[in-house]
């Protein structure tokens, strides 16, 4: 095991323990595929119930300081690692008591375990019931809360942290990726890494964040616990998050989100497209959207000034929408320049 290093001055909050208190389950989804979920529970009375959910190829490790800033705040947290990575890596193929790995990604299966788990979390626990998801995992939130008929999610608030409504192509047309992509998938590779993943690229870490303290704080866990660590996309999971964009697009899906909606922007995002969210958050019946100018992807572990100003706001559409025995106000839509 690596030795531990210091964490960085930017917080109190060691990064690389998991705190007192922070406890670790399987739950298991509907088709039997066993995820680690984990719970940290409030002080009594505890302030609400938050579910947080996190992006493509994370672990709840990464968000160990967001975390314990909510629970200070006196927030019961729970969640869990998405099918497929962190602590939820595929079960053997072929077990009788073990589902197969589908042979072609799909976002369906993730979205029934949200729901699935959603659905459980908020029989069991004290209001309101706040979703907070990051990136895939907020495009994840958005679908199961759309859900028709009453099947979904139905929290109190939610909240979308730099979505992926749309992948950032980066100046290729999207209808080219497509149809780059589908070749890649149609030519049998489509379960294989769509790049080679260098951790050591510079390039990689502002891409996602401007800390390089925390960058290195997801590297200390992965080789801490390798079994954490989730290579580069495969040519199938780019065709669903762009199949998963269009399907955003129809009429009629996310204006089911009855809750209201605080949407995160970052703008230096270099891995999701900031006018689809914009796009998105016109059409919801009920949502603020707050842009972070100097903001890379993953906001909440970003450098401390768009870090800061994030949690800010977080902190601020929680009091004001999902405060205990306060009623949310008439649907509006917000946009503020930070």
């Amino acid at each position: 095991m690596p030795a531990a290093v210091p964490h960085s001055a930017e917080s109190h909050v060691d990064r690389r323990r998991h705190p007192d208190g922070l406890a670790f389950d399987i739950w298991h989804g509907a088709d039997g595929w066993p995820m680690r979920a984990y719970r940290w529970a409030a002080a009594a009375p505890p302030r609400g119930s938050l579910l947080f959910q996190s992006g493509r190829a994370d672990f709840v490790e990464k968000y160990i300081e967001a975390l314990d800033h909510w629970h200070r705040q006196g927030w019961a947290i729970e969640g869990f690692d998405w099918r497929g990575q962190g602590g939820s890596k595929p079960p053997r193929s072929g077990s009788e008591t073990e589902p197969a790995v589908a042979a072609r990604f799909s976002f369906d299966p993730m979205i029934d375990d949200l729901v699935g788990f959603a659905r459980d979390w908020q029989a069991r626990t004290p209001g309101p019931h706040v979703i907070v998801a990051h990136s895939m995992g907020a495009y994840l939130a958005l679908r199961a809360c759309a859900r028709a008929g009453g099947e979904g999610a139905a929290p109190d608030a939610l909240i979308l942290v730099a979505p992926m409504f749309a992948l950032n192509t980066r100046g290729l047309p999207r209808w080219m990726a497509r149809v780059a992509i589908a070749a890649a998938v149609a030519a049998g590779y489509g379960a294989r890494p769509a790049w080679n993943e260098d951790r050591s690229d510079p390039g990689r870490q502002l891409r996602l964040t401007a800390s390089r303290e925390r960058y290195e704080d997801s590297q200390w866990w992965k080789q801490r616990t390798p079994a954490l660590a989730t290579g580069a996309p495969s040519w199938d999971w780019l065709a669903a998050a762009l199949a998963g964009g269009r399907r955003l697009v129809r009429r009629g899906l996310v204006e089911r989100v009855r809750c209201p909606v605080l949407l995160l922007e970052a703008g230096l995002d270099a891995l999701v497209d900031a006018a689809a969210i914009e796009r998105v958050a016109a059409r919801l019946p009920d949502a603020e959207l707050v842009r972070l100018a100097d903001a890379r992807h993953e906001i909440l572990r970003d450098a401390d000034g768009p870090r800061l100003a994030a949690l800010g706001a977080i902190d601020a559409f929680l009091d004001r929408r999902a405060a205990p025995g306060r009623a949310s106000p008439d649907a509006a839509i917000t946009t503020r320049l930070q």
